[in-house]
């Protein structure tokens, strides 16, 4: 190629066209001495179109690839849980990219090193700048704010969920009508997937990162992408949240999770989902936020253990939960909420940008009902630092709590439970959400996520239907106590294991 090209006819190739977007309107830069791949969201090295994408651009330009993966501190609920989850992964990436034909840069963003403006530095002498598409958090503002300053092409590249995030074009009010969606559209996403070995036969002219560059912003320490403990005390992030020891990221873990899932619980998902005690949930969620684990690659891990092929598909059974697929009761059950519940968060993100985490985003059934119990009396009222502090009356609330806190994780029944119990004990839904935003994003592995964010606001109606009869304070919500869960479920166990935290806290 000779010359630049506009946004509109950029070559194809890497990834279906609908998972990929142009930020702005300046065009490739065909002089320029690399492609950049700004990774901020898909931070594995296999099983990633936005990898695959910017592989195709430096092939197609006869460039070098550069990986940047950087790790800033001044994202809302920053703390060394979070970083060293990340950073665990960086340790993984670096690895896994030694033999790669590119140059991977980890930077990790320190007090007196801060990264503003290495993407604009980079960009200066990149030919293309590939990124990833995510619906949330803080990154499509910032990849907006950045693309403004670049004088060339920033893409950015949907590798979030099996069905491209933009398939639909609507937003989806009920899971059902997702599903359905989902399903009558199948052959438009099935036979797509990212490489699961990129490299392979792949070679790329050697990339030098310009000196003055990595002088300025050097790249991440061996204490830092080792995540110790005294590295982490020198950033300025929030040392109150401290890294769980049992859950190490990246995305060797992340395969680890998978293959342990898949051998041992699978079979018994949908019997045992929501036992508290030897449940059989997969435990993928935190290593999906972070992007260490691709949803088409637990697709595909299980389709070949299944020995499923699309010709299995029942259309018949299109929008039902079960009997589509034509597979084992565990396996469908796994895949109605990894497809269906996961990504009808990510269409709600993608279709309403600015209000997926407002009240107003309620359906109006759920906030008039609400509103018109707002002022019911509320047997107990508990302010944000008693619900942290796990501080209530109720023993197996508290236990939820203190899990959140001290693994970063809570288990899938008890979390509904822990939301339902907070609009209860709240003086009004807005606090509540509030309260659960604050808890959730503050602790959860898996917080400040799409998924996440469906599951809070299902606590308030997102996703469901008005329920009868109607009740104090809840209304037509959909209503839950720990009264009903104990004679569900065994809780004893769980209870005892987190009720000396709850007294140290």
């Amino acid at each position: 190629m000779s010359q630049g090209s506009s946004k509109t006819d950029a070559p194809q190739g890497g990834a279906p066209a609908i998972r990929v977007r142009a930020l702005n309107s300046a065009s490739w830069n065909p002089s320029g001495e690399y492609v950049l791949y700004w990774m901020v969201a898909h931070r594995r090295p296999s099983w990633n179109f936005a990898l695959d994408r910017a592989l195709f651009w430096a092939q197609t330009l006869g460039k070098p690839l550069i990986v940047l993966e950087p790790l800033r501190h001044g994202y809302p609920w920053a703390s060394d849980r979070f970083h060293a989850f990340v950073l665990q992964g960086m340790a993984a990436q670096h690895e896994a990219f030694e033999k790669a034909p590119l140059t991977y840069y980890p930077f990790v963003e320190r007090e007196d090193v801060p990264g503003s403006g290495l993407l604009e530095a980079l960009g200066a002498r990149a030919a293309v700048i590939v990124s990833d598409d995510f619906p949330a958090f803080f990154l499509p503002r910032m990849q907006r704010a950045v693309a403004r300053r670049l004088d060339v092409r920033l893409e950015v590249v949907d590798s979030n969920g099996v069905v491209p995030i933009r398939l639909a074009n609507k937003l989806f009010a009920r899971a059902y009508d997702f599903r359905r969606f989902l399903h009558r559209s199948v052959q438009s996403w099935v036979h797509d997937a990212p490489r699961a070995a990129p490299f392979d036969g792949v070679e790329l002219p050697p990339a030098q990162l310009p000196a003055h560059i990595t002088e300025r912003w050097p790249r991440a320490s061996s204490a830092l992408l080792n995540a110790e403990r005294e590295a982490l005390a020198e950033l300025p992030i929030d040392h109150s949240v401290p890294p769980v020891d049992e859950l190490k990221g990246g995305w060797r873990q992340a395969e680890q999770h998978l293959q342990t899932f898949l051998n041992w619980r699978l079979d018994r998902y949908h019997k045992d989902r929501n036992a508290i005690e030897d449940g059989a949930a997969s435990g993928l969620s935190p290593y999906l936020h972070f992007g260490h684990i691709s949803a088409h690659q637990i697709f595909g891990e299980l389709t070949r253990r299944e020995g499923w092929s699309p010709e299995d598909i029942q259309a018949k059974n299109a929008s039902k939960r079960e009997g589509f697929w034509s597979m084992s009761p565990g396996a469908e059950s796994f895949l109605d909420e990894v497809l269906t519940w996961r990504e009808v968060g990510f269409n709600f993100c993608t279709m309403a940008p600015g209000d997926y985490d407002r009240y107003e985003s309620l359906p109006a059934w759920a906030q008039q009902t609400l509103a018109e119990h707002a002022d019911d009396p509320r047997e107990h009222l508990y302010s944000l630092g008693e619900f942290e502090a796990g501080h209530t009356h109720d023993e197996l609330w508290n236990a939820a709590q203190m899990e959140l806190v001290h693994r970063g994780v809570m288990h899938n029944y008890l979390r509904m439970l822990w939301g339902k119990k907070i609009l209860h004990w709240s003086a009004s839904p807005e606090e509540a959400l509030a309260i659960m935003i604050e808890l959730n994003n503050k602790y959860a592995l898996d917080g400040r996520d799409p998924n996440s964010y469906s599951g809070i606001f299902w606590v308030l109606g997102r996703y469901d239907r008005a329920w009868g009869p109607e009740r104090e304070v809840f209304g037509k919500i959909r209503y839950m106590t720990s009264e009903s869960t104990r004679r569900k479920m065994r809780v004893e166990g769980y209870i005892q294991r987190w009720a000396a935290e709850v007294e140290d806290a």
